[in-house]
C-alpha cells in the first residue's frame, strides 16, 4: 500500500487494542500475529522444536495405511489405544492407578472443561478457583452463568487459609460452591506451583467441605528444575477430576485432551461430549497415538525442557537488567509463564496501546479475574520467542513502561518517579506475598 508506513499499522492495531471488550484475548491475538510485534503474550508451544519430518512422515502414512479407520467417525469416549497410552502418560506424573475405562479422550483441554461445567454448573452456582486463573476456564464457567469466586494465591501457590475463607464466606451467603478449578502446577498465569504440603492441606479442605477438585495439569511435565510434585490425583482418587492435553508438548493443532473421571461419571461424560462434537478426531486420536507409540516423545520432553528453561532463563536475566523499580515478578521452575506485577499506579490494560504501538504485546492482567481486577498485573510467556526476541521485547516494554512512569510523574505523581532505577526483585521472594 503505497504512502503507508509500518508505524501506520502498528497505529491502526494500537486502535483496535483500545476498543477491547467482550474477548480481550481475541483481538490481542490479531495483533501479535504481525512479525513486526514482538509477542510475550501467547502461550504457544515451540512447535519448531519438533522433528517436523518425522512428523510428515508418520501422518502420512497414517493417512495411507490406516485411512479407512482415522479418516471415518469414532467413538465418543476415544480409541481404547489412546486411552491405553494416556495411562501410561500419566504413570509417568505419579499416576498409577488409572484405568482407561475411566478415561474420556477430548477436543483439547477446553472441551474437557466445558463438558465438566456443563456436568456440574447451573447458573448461579458457585467455583472457587485461583486468582489469577486460565482466562479460557473463566470463559467456561461464564458461559455456564456460574459465579466465580477467586481463591488468593502467594509464592507457595493456593493458600490453603483462603480456600478455608472462601468455602466459609459462600456458606454464610447461603450458597455452597460446586467445586474448586485449580493449576497447582506451573499455574497460568501465575507460573507458581503449589508446594508438597499445601497439597495435601488443600485435598483435606476439600474432603472435609465435600467439595469436588478440578485438577488441570497442561503444564507438569515441563519441569526445568527436577520433577514436578505429585499431581492432586495421585494423592486422592474420589473427589479429583484430573484434566491435561497434548497441546504443550505435542501439537495443540491436532487438538487433543482428556478427563480422567471417577467411574460413576465417565457415562455422563461420553454421553455429553457425543452431544457436543458426537466423537473427537479419529485422525487426530491417530496421530498422537502414533506419536506415543513410535516415536521418541520422552526425548521430545526433554528438548522442550531444555528450550524452555533457556528462555526462562532470558526472560528473567532480561526483566532484572531493564524493569522499571517497584516491578516484580514470579520465578516459575517450569511452564510457558511469568506474572509480573507493574509499579504502583500503572495500569497494564490502559497501557496496552501505547505497548502494541512500541511493537510488544502482553496480556493484560483483567483477562485472567472474573471481576476484572489485575490492571496492575501482565503476563508474559517465554516459550514461543526466541532469547533475542524475548530480550528485544522486555527492551521495548521496559520504554513504554518509563515513558508511563514519566507522564505519572508529571501529571498525577512524584517528579521521583520520572528517575526511577532499574532493579527486578521476585514477587516471589516475601513468603505470604500475594500474587492479587
Amino acid at each position: 500500500m503505497t504512502g503507508t508506513t509500518q508505524d501506520d499499522y502498528t497505529d491502526r492495531y494500537a486502535r483496535r487494542v483500545r476498543g477491547m471488550t467482550t474477548s480481550e484475548i481475541r483481538a490481542l491475538f490479531a495483533v501479535t500475529s504481525r512479525p513486526e510485534v514482538v509477542s510475550l503474550a501467547g502461550g504457544s508451544p515451540y512447535i519448531a522444536a519438533l522433528p517436523l519430518d518425522a512428523v510428515g512422515e508418520m501422518l502420512n502414512r497414517l493417512g495411507s495405511e490406516q485411512g479407512t479407520t482415522s479418516l471415518q467417525y469414532g467413538i465418543g469416549q476415544g480409541t481404547i489405544e489412546l486411552r491405553e497410552r494416556i495411562c501410561d502418560v500419566m504413570t509417568l506424573s505419579g499416576i498409577h492407578n488409572a484405568s482407561p475405562d475411566d478415561v474420556v479422550v477430548t477436543v483439547g483441554g477446553q472441551q474437557a472443561l466445558d463438558l465438566l461445567a456443563r456436568l456440574f454448573l447451573d447458573p448461579g452456582d458457585v467455583v472457587l478457583a485461583e486468582g489469577p486463573t486460565y482466562v479460557g476456564a473463566l470463559g467456561v464457567f461464564q458461559a455456564a452463568q456460574a459465579q466465580v469466586k477467586h481463591v488468593a494465591m502467594d509464592a507457595e501457590g493456593l493458600i490453603p487459609a483462603a480456600l478455608e475463607e472462601a468455602i466459609a464466606e459462600t456458606e454464610r451467603a447461603g450458597r455452597r460452591a460446586k467445586f474448586l478449578y485449580t493449576i497447582p502446577t506451573f499455574q497460568n498465569p501465575a507460573g507458581v506451583t503449589l508446594s508438597e504440603e499445601r497439597r495435601e492441606q488443600v485435598l483435606d479442605i476439600c474432603e472435609r467441605a465435600g467439595l469436588l477438585v478440578i485438577e488441570d495439569d497442561p503444564y507438569g511435565m515441563l519441569s526445568f528444575e527436577g520433577e514436578a510434585p505429585l499431581p492432586l490425583r495421585a494423592r486422592r482418587r474420589d473427589g479429583v477430576f484430573y484434566v491435561s492435553t497434548f497441546s504443550k508438548t505435542f501439537a495443540p493443532g491436532l487438538r487433543v485432551g482428556w478427563i480422567l473421571a471417577p467411574h460413576a461419571v465417565r457415562d455422563k461424560l461420553v454421553m455429553m461430549s457425543e452431544a457436543n462434537v458426537l466423537c473427537p478426531s479419529a485422525f487426530a486420536q491417530g496421530a498422537v497415538t502414533q506419536y506415543l507409540t513410535a516415536m521418541p516423545w520422552q526425548e521430545q520432553i526433554k528438548v522442550y525442557r531444555e528450550i524452555y528453561r533457556e528462555r526462562r532463563d532470558t526472560l528473567l536475566e532480561a526483566l532484572e537488567a531493564q524493569m522499571p523499580e517497584g516491578t516484580t515478578w514470579t520465578r516459575p521452575t517450569g511452564g510457558l509463564f511469568v506474572w509480573a506485577t507493574l509499579p504502583e499506579g500503572l495500569d497494564s490494560k490502559a497501557m496496552m496501546p501505547r505497548a502494541i504501538a512500541a511493537r510488544v504485546a502482553y496480556v493484560p492482567g483483567t483477562g485472567f479475574y472474573a471481576d476484572g481486577t489485575g490492571r496492575g498485573n501482565m503476563r508474559l510467556n517465554f516459550s514461543f520467542s526466541s532469547p533475542e526476541r524475548l530480550r528485544e521485547g522486555v527492551r521495548r516494554l521496559s520504554g513504554v513502561m518509563e515513558k508511563e512512569l514519566e507522564m505519572r510523574a508529571v501529571f498525577g505523581g512524584s517528579a521521583a518517579l520520572a528517575h526511577q532505577r532499574r532493579r527486578g526483585p521476585a514477587a516471589a521472594d516475601t513468603p505470604g506475598h500475594e500474587l492479587a
